[in-house]
């Protein structure tokens, strides 16, 4: 399943609610479920039997495990069997259970990661680092998995505008994929890990590049080189792993059209596998929580000596999870 968290405008406001995507619509699998229940003649519990299996939080949802994914998987079967694409189809209420994706927002999956960490995990993005700091990678580097975390209160979805720091000249963007973590585990052994992943989604990882270089000498962050409101953009959606497989997928960057930075994610020196395991020794994952597999070789405006100006288009596609979208704001 492609999964959504999306926005639809009511009269009372917007609402959020957790989706999945079918062609140029989004279902929302909630509704989906209730029309299912009450076709199976569920008619008085179905809406309160579908919000314990899919309420409208991403991440309460993953909490809800296989359950909860199999029950999703149920209604957008049910409504792709009946939808022909011309007719609006709802609940015995006159729920909408279908939407155009022109009708809604598509929000970050989970619009608030129980946590971020991001990974260095491309080898020669870690290497094109070293050719401009002049420093050599340490051996570490070789030995584990190395990341940062990231502020979760920072993240935003497909067509965001990035607010551009008034304390940065080079912004800059980060060609990433990544994944949500599924259920509860501890020092999860690597061969396990895999049981871990509730699903994939492509991670545009802001930078003020600028800022980032000098804070990285003493040894310490990043801090206000990453930490910036709307800096975490992820999405448009998130792909289970049934329907992915994440070992060799095409990676592209492109600005205002034109392709910058291209890749493949078979370059990954440490596997998301490897580094759940390293992760979680001793230290508790939840669902929820975000990693990111850290930036492509020339996957960002830094190694190219290239830089994003207000206004740009920026559009991060990975293969077989789609096309993310961001603008760059102006200036402060």
């Amino acid at each position: 399943m492609k999964l959504v968290t999306f926005s639809t405008p009511t009269p009372h406001g917007d609402i959020q609610r957790v989706g999945a995507l079918h062609g140029d619509n989004v279902i929302d699998l909630n509704y989906g479920l209730v029309a299912l229940l009450e076709d199976q003649g569920e008619t008085e519990r179905a809406q309160a039997v579908a919000d314990v299996y899919i309420p409208s939080d991403m991440q309460q949802f993953l909490m809800g495990g296989q359950l909860s994914m199999s029950k999703a998987k149920d209604a957008l079967h049910y409504v792709q069997a009946r939808y022909d694409g011309t007719q609006a189809i709802s609940t015995s209420k006159d729920q909408c259970m279908v939407f155009a994706l022109s009708e809604v927002a598509l929000l970050a999956p989970v619009t608030q990661p129980t946590s971020i960490r991001d990974t260095i995990s491309f080898e020669t993005h870690a290497k094109n680092f070293e050719k401009r700091t002049g420093k050599p990678i340490p051996e570490l580097w070789y030995q584990q998995p190395l990341y940062y975390k990231g502020n979760t209160h920072t993240v935003q979805g497909n067509n965001a505008v990035i607010p551009w720091p008034r304390y940065t000249e080079k912004l800059d963007y980060e060609l990433e994929f990544g994944i949500y973590i599924g259920k509860t585990g501890t020092n999860i052994p690597v061969e396990k890990a895999k049981e871990y992943i509730a699903a994939y989604t492509i991670f545009n990882d802001i930078s003020a590049r600028d800022v980032l270089q000098q804070e990285v000498t003493m040894l310490l962050g990043p801090a206000k080189g990453k930490d910036m409101d709307g800096g975490n953009i992820m999405g448009p959606c998130m792909v289970t792993p049934d329907e992915l497989d994440p070992s060799n997928l095409s990676m592209v960057a492109k600005i205002n059209g034109e392709v910058w930075s291209q890749g493949n994610t078979s370059d990954m020196y440490w596997s998301f596998e490897q580094i759940i395991a390293h992760v979680s020794q001793s230290e508790t994952l939840h669902p929820g929580d975000f990693i990111g597999s850290g930036t492509i070789a020339f996957g960002c405006g830094d190694e190219l000596e290239r830089w994003i100006q207000p206004g740009d288009v920026i559009e991060l596609e990975v293969e077989g999870i789609g096309v993310l979208r961001t603008i760059v704001g102006e200036r402060n």
